[in-house]
């Protein structure tokens, strides 16, 4: 099992509806893809106070490395991933992505 975690330094500009339709979209298609599952999304609470630039956040749970494969390389990730870049301050310098296999 691989989770696929991902953390967001959101711009100031990033409009919350926008970003509620990416993270819609991204369930979704979690959903439909096979060996893929386990969405979750929102923002970072930071109980710690260790991560206060990534202010949002995702995981979902792939089956193995294919599986995750076919999620990047989906058509829709590709726009809806697209989307979340332009979000984020610096653009993909704002998203930082963690592959934990377990």
């Amino acid at each position: 099992m691989i989770r696929h975690c991902v953390f967001l330094r959101l711009s100031a500009s990033a409009d919350t509806d926008a970003l509620a339709e990416v993270m819609q979209g991204l369930e979704d298609l979690v959903a439909d893809l096979p060996g893929c599952n386990d969405f979750i999304a929102g923002p970072n609470r930071d109980f710690e106070n260790k991560s206060p630039d990534h202010s949002y956040g995702f995981t979902l749970d792939a089956v193995d490395a294919q599986a995750l494969a076919d999620y990047a390389a989906d058509p829709r990730h590709k726009d809806l991933g697209g989307r979340l870049v332009d979000m984020c301050e610096g653009g993909e310098r704002g998203i930082l992505v963690y592959d934990i296999e377990g």
